[in-house]
């Protein structure tokens, strides 16, 4: 009962993002069944269905990622003092996490699964006069074994994907319940305190140790090795060359040109996606050593407090932010090399069909939202930090200008590098 309160009595912000992670489900369910229709009702083309099948997993991906960044920053799931006590460990709420997202993804599966049965007229005739019945496959019937393992691909993978980065790390540093039951009831026993000697003494030992009555969840092992702090810039060089790479299968697509298996897309669109991969999977990897390297920009120079507070946040938050900078880099070189791709229709010009304006959709509510619910994972991790600095006295418009100059900062790196990488990936398809 308790677990169920912590999921549904939360702040609003919190069912808020629960619900985009729905709805991300529902739009990649709702592709994914797309897919299969296609296969269903071209049976002369595998070819053409395997590719569209395949695409989806970008949508997928992006789900994913969401959901993970949403369970991370669920405050409800958190551990705390004093739960353990109650059977809410680390393992039990990390439980609750991936129960949740489990829920909210397949409430978005089955939207999605309503959606394109009511567009199959499976449930009350066809709509919109039968102009989905080519794609959709109204005049076959439905294989529900493959429908429904295409539904529970999108939570199945949300849920183990959260449950493997939420699960306790070092399971031997967590107190057991039975010696957390004993130093409990050691610290409500009165200790008799020897006055005539020193506060040093053996026989006076210091009442902090047990002025708390709740002894933490967590203790720290004595034999445990010191993790080390990983290194954003150490992806650098990796994101580099895959960029590169990216770029180069790109341009040899376009000299090389084959007949497309997927129609409406031209000889050179199969290598252009791949090359596009490539440079988004590279943006990735190296957003990270770029937050950090600009964090380094900003205190150099003999900086003032301002730009070493921004400067040195930059630097602590690279890694947590700088893949999310990464990804949504990605999304819009992507999204410009869509527009010189599909060019707006006019003549014998390609348009971009429904299903291509909804997976990226998709993959860009995606990414936008990411990198929204990150930013509010890394306020809550600086609240401490925050509080300290507003007890020594630091303005509040200081902080809010520290927050603007790493943003202004952040643009101001990432917004051209977005442009020449987007510039160069459309340059195959301008010739």
């Amino acid at each position: 009962m308790l677990a169920l309160r912590l999921i549904c009595v939360a702040h609003p912000a919190v069912h808020l993002r629960r619900l985009l992670v729905a709805t991300a489900a529902a739009g990649t369910g709702f592709l994914l069944l797309c897919a299969l229709g296609y296969a269903m009702g071209h049976p002369e083309t595998p070819t053409a269905s395997v590719v569209r099948l395949a695409w989806c997993a970008v949508p997928l991906a992006a789900t994913v990622q969401l959901a993970l960044a949403v369970a991370r920053t669920d405050p409800g799931t958190k551990p705390r003092p004093g739960l353990s006590a109650l059977g809410l460990g680390p393992a039990r709420l990390m439980a609750i996490s991936v129960l949740t997202t489990a829920l909210s993804s397949t409430l978005g599966s089955t939207v999605a699964l309503l959606v394109f049965l009511h567009l199959r007229g499976d449930i009350t005739g066809l709509p919109f006069d039968g102009a989905a019945t080519e794609s959709l496959a109204a005049n076959t019937p439905l294989p529900v074994p493959a429908a429904l393992t295409l539904l529970i691909l999108t939570p199945a993978t949300a849920s183990l994907t959260v449950a493997g980065h939420l699960r306790p790390r070092d399971p031997r540093t967590h107190v057991r319940r039975s010696a957390g039951s004993r130093a409990a009831g050691a610290a409500a026993v009165p200790q008799k305190v020897d006055t005539s000697q020193g506060p040093g003494s053996a026989n006076n030992p210091p009442a902090a140790a047990n002025d708390t009555p709740d002894s933490p969840d967590v203790v720290p092992n004595p034999h445990a090795k010191p993790q080390r702090t990983p290194n954003p810039s150490a992806t650098l060089p990796w994101g580099i060359a895959m960029i590169a790479a990216g770029l180069a299968v790109e341009s040899y697509a376009e000299r090389s040109a084959t007949p497309s298996p997927t129609p409406g897309l031209p000889g050179e669109a199969t290598g252009v996606l791949v090359g596009w991969l490539l440079t988004a999977l590279g943006l990735i990897l190296a957003a990270p050593g770029l937050t950090h390297l600009c964090g380094q920009l900003l205190q150099s120079a003999q900086p003032g407090a301002l730009r070493l507070l921004a400067g040195r946040i930059l630097m602590s938050e690279a890694t947590r932010l700088g893949r999310p900078l990464g990804l949504l880099c990605a999304v819009a070189s992507g999204a410009y090399a869509m527009i010189a791709l599909y060019p707006l229709p006019h003549g014998d010009a390609t348009s971009v069909g429904p299903l291509t304006a909804l997976g990226a959709l998709v993959v860009t509510g995606c990414a936008v939202a990411t990198l929204l619910t990150t930013a509010v994972e890394t306020r809550q991790s600086r609240a401490e930090t925050v509080a300290a600095l507003v007890r020594l006295g630091a303005p509040a418009t200081m902080l809010r200008s520290a927050a603007a100059l790493r943003a202004g900062a952040l643009l101001a790196l990432f917004t051209p590098l977005t442009l020449v990488i987007a510039e160069l990936a459309a340059l195959p398809l301008a010739h």
